[in-house]
């Protein structure tokens, strides 16, 4: 009927029941007749047959195919079987089965194969989501048999209970099933038949019969813990490029790159930086293994509030000689450490309360990184995990030195500017005006701010310089730049400033000196490279100024700008104005002119002079910050120290990303009734006479004491003007905290100093003048010259 190729021959019912047994079967299988018949041929089974035979025998057709049975001994036999259906009695099915030991495998039996021995596991469940098979990679993931996990849910263990962070998985398969698509899931889990979590892939994929209907659903988990650690170790590294270092402040740097640790990489991570740091001491390159004083700047923790730290924010501490902190410190190179809560080594036996967080928290393993830049230790990194199962391995050594050594070079390049921006702020506030000088013209409320800590501190100055004729200078100016050459080069810009306003110059003119020694400073910038041969660059160099001169006699304001924001002008009534006066380019440029404005000031006016940080914000434009200083400057506040504060608080709410430098002055005007002028004829006999002018002034100021000088003094003056000046000539006293003597002429020569032989008639003059006043000068005129001298005279009561 089979043919002679077929070894064993059986007999089986309807409902699986062995009806015949052949001797053939007996020497293939081991069973006898006796065993076999009544059996239930399922019971032989050592493999669940093909899904095909389910359709087969619903049909009654004939099957072949791979089956795998259990000889009587328990091994495994592969057989190639083939079903017949039969009609027995009363219609019952019957079916022969034949079979034979099969000696190259059926294309089931390598297609189960393929399954069992894959090394992705695969488990495949009905459409209950129960399970009916699984590959040997399952069972070894799952820490089951196959026939242990039969019947159970998808995600459930032998326990019963469902596997802990599998929760999803049920509900995503019956996803699968509903839809027909495939479904992925990323879980990290720690199996029953795994040591520690690990990161697993799966797919759930929809099982279709021929006619495409839903009859089960399978899963295919692989392992991607090594590309998930890649991945987390590469985000560690981008967020470290981009959130450390993003200020130029040594803790906050720190602090950085602790909560850049506790991503995904460590559970607790601290950073010790060594307290030479904070003292101004260049760190040794190579410290010391006797126990260097470390202080702590930065901490953190996934768990609220860091209860693993024993030390607080800002204590200054030290580790044992023995421990792995002085070891990674000595060496210069990290390492990893393994912590066993039952057996501490020596080192954290010897801190207490460092031992009790490790045990407390289930700390287990421990990174030490030393923070190295440019060739020196500021300090150490450490990582700890105790919320992480995973040890750190040489990969993880690898990622923490990578974002220890960006963060040091950062914390590096913030030591270095603080030191700078500490030394330049130094600079700066000594050479600032600390007091103003006694002058008559106006009264004076100054500030400074330097900049935030990224911008660095700049080149802003204001001062206030007594001129003669009871005159003041108002300067306020801005170096291009920000740290010490922008200090220093404002340190020069000021005095060259003081110097050529002794001068009297004219505002226009000064700036067009200064000017000149701004392009001067640039060529004789200083040679970084250090070669006198090699040909260097002229460095940039910019500035503006703006140079104010206030006379409270004639209550007129000359004024002239390089390139700097000019002042607002306030009136006693409250009226504020932003005069549109012509500015001419900023200091460097050279060979461009400035020019002068003038206008008159009400007693009681105020002027504000400011640079442009004061106004300029990145969220505020240039018209919004002088209309919001306009507002301020129109409110009624008597103090000008109060002024300036408000003003502050309103443009300047938190720290300034640029240097303000802010100088208000509350003009004065001097009375007519101390000031006194005569104009005089170009005549030598007028001399007696300018005489009995100025003693009779005197005496009517109550100054007669001072009568015999000034008398000397105006004697040569006036001579010195009818001798070698022109007309018009003007004599004019002024009672002021001194007694300034001034003569007008219309010649614009100088007088100058010259020493007289001994016989000589004259030459002496100006030398009498100098040696009987306070001080003297010549100052042009736009029509001439004023020579001046200061006495000294009783204050008024």
């Amino acid at each position: 009927m089979f043919g002679s190729g077929w070894e064993a021959t059986a007999v089986v019912d309807g409902g699986g029941r062995i009806l015949a047994w052949s001797e053939g079967a007996r020497r293939l299988l081991g069973h006898d007749s006796a065993d076999a018949v009544g059996r239930d041929a399922r019971e032989l089974l050592a493999a669940e047959l093909p899904y095909a035979v389910r359709g087969a025998c619903a049909s009654r057709t004939p099957w072949s195919g791979g089956a795998v049975v259990r000889t009587r001994e328990g091994r495994r036999l592969e057989l190639l079987a083939h079903l017949r259906p039969l009609t027995g009695a009363d219609d019952d099915p019957l079916w022969i089965v034949a079979a034979t030991a099969a000696d190259e495998p059926a294309p089931e039996t390598l297609n189960r194969w393929a399954i069992e021995q894959l090394p992705i596991a695969v488990v495949v469940c009905d459409d209950d989501v129960r399970v009916v098979r699984a590959n040997d990679a399952f069972t070894a993931m799952s820490g089951a048999t196959e026939d242990q996990l039969r019947g159970l849910g998808l995600a459930e263990q032998i326990t019963g209970e469902v596997l802990d962070g599998a929760e999803e998985i049920p509900r995503l398969a019956e996803q699968a099933m509903r839809t027909g698509d495939v479904v992925r899931h990323q879980a990290y889990l720690r199996t029953p038949g795994t040591r520690r979590e690990r990161s697993w892939s799966s797919l759930l994929y929809p099982l279709k019969d021929p006619q495409g209907r839903v009859r089960g659903v399978a899963s295919a988990v692989y392992d991607t813990t090594e590309q998930y650690w890649a991945r987390r170790r590469m985000s560690v590294v981008n967020a470290a490029s981009l959130s450390v270092g993003t200020t130029l402040d040594v803790t906050r740097t720190a602090q950085e790159l602790a909560e850049i640790g506790t991503e995904g990489f460590a559970d607790f991570v601290i950073v010790d930086l060594l307290d030479d740091l904070f003292q101004n001491v260049e760190p040794d390159p190579a410290p010391s293994a006797d126990r260097p004083v470390f202080r702590r700047c930065a901490q953190a923790s996934v768990l609220p509030g860091c209860p693993e730290a024993t030390v607080e924010i800002g204590q200054r501490h030290v580790y044992a000689t023995d421990s792995p902190q002085a070891s990674a410190l000595a060496v210069g190179r990290p390492a990893q450490y393994r912590l066993d809560s039952a057996s501490f080594p020596a080192w954290l036996t010897a801190d207490p309360d460092r031992a009790r967080s490790v045990r407390t928290h289930g700390i287990h393993a421990l990174l030490v990184v030393p923070l190295q830049a440019r060739g020196v230790t500021l300090g150490l990194a450490q990582f700890h995990r105790h919320r992480i199962t995973e040890p750190f391995d040489d990969e993880d050594l690898l990622l923490a030195r990578e974002i220890a050594t960006r963060a040091a070079l950062s914390i590096d390049n913030a030591r270095r500017y603080s030191r700078e921006r500490a030394t330049a702020v130094t600079l700066q506030r000594s050479l600032l005006q600390r007091g103003t000088p006694e002058q008559s013209a106006v009264d004076v409320a100054t500030r400074y701010l330097p900049a935030g800590a990224r911008a660095g501190v700049g080149g802003d100055w204001f001062d206030v310089i007594p001129l003669s004729g009871a005159r003041v200078a108002l300067v306020v100016g801005d170096v291009v730049g920000h740290g010490l050459r922008a200090s220093a080069t404002m340190a020069q810009l000021r005095t060259a400033v003081r110097t050529l306003a002794d001068v009297d110059l004219a505002p226009d003119e000064l700036l067009t000196q200064l000017d000149d020694v701004v392009i001067r400073l640039a060529r004789e910038g200083p040679d970084v490279s250090g070669s006198v041969a090699e040909v260097r660059p002229v460095p940039e160099l910019s500035a503006t100024c703006l140079y104010a001169v206030y006379d409270p006699v004639s209550r007129i304001c000359s004024l002239a700008s390089a390139g700097h924001v000019l002042p607002a002008v306030v009136t006693p009534d409250g009226t504020v104005a932003f005069p549109n006066l012509p500015v001419g380019p900023p200091l460097g440029l050279g060979g461009l002119p400035f020019e002068i404005s003038e206008f008159e000031l009400r007693e009681g006016s105020l002027l504000a002079l400011y640079t442009d940080g004061l106004i300029e914000a990145r969220d505020r434009d240039v018209d919004t910050g002088m209309a919001v200083m306009g507002r301020v400057l129109g409110q009624p506040v008597r103090s000008l120290e109060k002024l300036c504060d408000d003003l502050l608080d309103e443009l300047l709410p938190g720290r300034p990303m640029d240097d303000v430098a802010l100088l208000l002055a509350r003009t004065r005007v001097l009375d007519a009734a101390r000031v006194a002028t005569w104009d005089l004829p170009n005549n030598p006999q007028i001399v007696a006479e300018a005489r009995k002018f100025a003693s009779a002034q005197l005496a009517a100021w109550g100054l007669e004491e001072a009568v015999f000088t000034t008398e000397l003094v105006v004697s040569e003056l006036v001579t010195n003007a009818i001798r070698y000046g022109g007309d018009p000539i003007r004599l004019r006293l002024i009672r002021d905290a001194v007694l300034i003597c001034e003569v007008f002429d219309g010649s614009n020569t100088a007088p100058h100093l010259r020493r007289a032989r001994a016989y000589d008639e004259g030459g002496r003059g100006l030398l009498l003048v100098a040696q009987l006043t306070e001080s003297w000068g010549t100052r042009q005129t736009p029509s001439g010259k004023i020579i001046w001298a200061e006495l000294s005279v009783a204050p008024e009561l």
